[in-house]
């Protein structure tokens, strides 16, 4: 099961359905990324931001719709060329199985339009509300934290006061002002509060009970939601493809021959068309792909950017100014290899770290010890600062 990555059977492994189910949290990840670092320059950007959640959900909407109804898969699945099956069989005819092979591997039947609506809808809308709710708990949590943090009270209980927007919070402070609506806005935003952990942790919980099963051959499907649907992926033969895109250009070619109108009309019908289909056709690579490129330039200039405000190589600091002779301190000799103190050749040479000057080991310890200083320069010395050299300096 494990190693049949991309290979044989016509059950997909655990890693091609996971990377299926991870592709549209990646996408939306990335194209929020795109729109925020072209916001920086286009601030109407921030327009399409504040409704991201909208935005992306209808944008996906219109590209599983599509790919439900061409292809038998999800926006992911068809990138990875797995297909839907139901796990009943149906006796559909060809003209509702639309792109459907009569013979079915494993004797699966294929999916009904209503599999096909309820798909759309587990894909699409659930993960929309969700979405909703995690934002509508994140921020009442995160209110009711900041007031327990600032001692009005404790978190649960804070948190259940909380609940509401600004609006609703000015209007339970003005007590009767507070209209129908508000109210029942503020009870729904306080059920979301309550109920939003346990159906989280039953969700991921559920799911990683499937998943773990899947992985371990135990079932079919790999998430509850395909177990609700009576739905199995498979992965698509080389003869379905092909099927499929002759029976694409059939029923597109159909579809042209069904305009009416005048011929300015018809030609106008026609480029409408033909610009949908062909935005439909490679919205799945080419989503992929433009985010694909949008990051590598990006990086790309920023590589260059770097490269001229801050060099990877820094010049080496300067040395430090060489310590100064007091004027009441004891003057340096002629014979750099002589000792200050005693004017004789060193021996057992040693170094006062406050200064950076040589003397005998002998010599500097009992100066040292007795005055608590460098004799040259008149710095405070103790004797842990003096370096015993093992080379003459």
């Amino acid at each position: 099961m494990l190693m049949q990555v991309g290979g044989e059977g016509m059950r997909p492994t655990f890693f091609e359905m996971a990377a299926a189910q991870h592709l549209p949290a990646s996408l939306r990840a990335a194209l929020l990324y795109s729109l925020g670092v072209m916001a920086q320059r286009r601030p109407i950007i921030h327009k399409v931001l504040d409704y991201s959640d909208e935005a992306f959900s209808a944008l996906m909407l219109l590209l599983e719709a599509h790919s439900l109804r061409i292809s038998d898969a999800s926006f992911a699945e068809a990138l990875y060329g797995l297909r839907r099956r139901s796990a009943v069989p149906t006796s559909e005819s060809p003209a509702v199985s639309n792109n459907r092979s009569n013979t079915e591997p494993g004797r699966l039947g294929a999916i009904s339009r209503h599999q096909i609506n309820l798909s759309v809808l587990f894909l699409v809308g659930l993960p929309y509300l969700r979405s909703k709710m995690e934002a509508v708990y994140n921020a009442q949590r995160g209110g009711a934290l900041q007031a327990a943090f600032w001692g009005t009270g404790d978190a649960d209980s804070v948190e259940m006061e909380s609940v509401g927007d600004a609006s609703g919070n000015r209007d339970q402070r003005s007590g009767s002002d507070a209209t129908v609506l508000q109210r029942i806005r503020s009870r729904f935003l306080k059920l979301c509060v309550q109920i939003y952990p346990w159906v989280h942790a039953s969700h991921e919980g559920l799911s990683f009970a499937y998943q773990l099963l899947y992985l371990l051959d135990a079932t079919q499907f790999y998430s509850p939601a395909l177990h609700f649907l009576g739905i199995q992926v498979t992965r698509a033969s080389g003869q379905e493809l092909m099927d499929a895109s002759r029976q694409i250009a059939e029923r597109r070619k159909r579809e042209f021959e069904r305009l009416r109108g005048s011929p300015i009309l018809k030609t106008i019908q026609r480029g409408l068309l033909r610009t949908a289909y062909g935005f439909l056709d490679y919205a799945q690579s080419g989503l992929i792909a433009a985010v694909f490129i949008f990051k590598m330039v990006e990086w790309w200039y920023q590589s260059a950017e770097q490269r001229l405000i801050s060099p990877t190589v820094y010049p080496p600091p300067p040395p430090p100014p060489p310590p100064k002779v007091a004027k009441d301190g004891i003057p340096l000799p002629e014979d750099r290899t002589s000792c200050p103190l005693c004017l004789e050749k060193r021996t057992n040479p040693a170094m006062v770290a406050v200064s950076g000057y040589v003397f005998c080991y002998p010599c500097i310890y009992n100066y040292v010890n007795q005055y608590r200083r460098c004799p040259i320069t008149l710095i405070s010395a103790s004797e842990d600062k003096i370096r015993r050299l093992y080379y003459d300096a």
